[in-house]
């Protein structure tokens, strides 16, 4: 099974134009296009009967004391935690993929609500959900794909793996407002091939 991308090479940097957040010299970010990257799937397993795919960024720091503060830094060395930025199940098992900007075209304050995918597919809430929960002006349910926003203070380049997995099953058997972590659960044990293809992202100008 592959999983590839017309948007940017495996284990390089994902472009501004698909992130949450872009540099800017004067506030340190602001907002990016968040244009979902092109993707594309194939040599799928005969006897998958769906696919799901997660974007997750595995570089997150675990503790927030220095986020974004004027003369601090996050050391690269500090514990890491994952934050969701995409989840979709019920993807149809053939050869198939998503066109750049398909799925994501911009920022929804209070997230997209019903964002294109492939036909069939369902898309769950990524982790801005949480992230924005009491901020008036962003807060709701973000379902879909929302692009990369790192701490601009962080010594570490951020990962963002693209995980696509291929099922025994039709139907993922999650409803609703699912999350990222529900789909991690729920496969558990139904996975017939995995594959991955990893991004890069900064907003830190001495990282490149």
């Amino acid at each position: 099974m592959k999983l590839t991308s017309s948007t940017f090479n495996h284990n390089d940097f994902i472009p501004e134009r698909c992130a949450f957040c872009i540099k800017d010299p004067d506030n340190h970010t602001a907002f990016g296009n968040n244009k979902n990257p092109q993707l594309s799937w194939s040599e799928i397993a005969e006897e998958a009967k769906s696919l799901v795919l997660i974007c997750v960024d595995t570089s997150v720091p675990s503790s927030l004391e220095n986020f974004n503060k004027e003369g601090k830094t996050i050391a690269a060395g500090l514990p890491r935690v994952e934050f969701i930025h995409w989840v979709m199940v019920d993807i149809q098992p053939g050869n198939g993929g998503v066109k750049e900007g398909a799925c994501s075209d911009g920022i929804t304050p209070g997230g997209k609500q019903d964002p294109n995918g492939p036909q069939g597919s369902r898309q769950g809430i990524n982790d801005y959900t949480g992230f924005m929960a009491g901020d008036p002006e962003m807060q709701g349910n973000y379902f879909g794909y929302d692009g990369p926003c790192p701490p601009w203070n962080d010594e570490l380049v951020h990962h963002y793996r693209f995980k696509l997995f291929a099922c025994d099953f039709d139907i993922c058997p999650v409803e609703g407002a699912f999350t990222g972590q529900n789909v991690f659960q729920t496969i558990e044990g139904h996975v017939i091939a995995e594959t991955e293809l990893v991004g890069l992202y900064s907003l830190n100008p001495d990282l490149g």
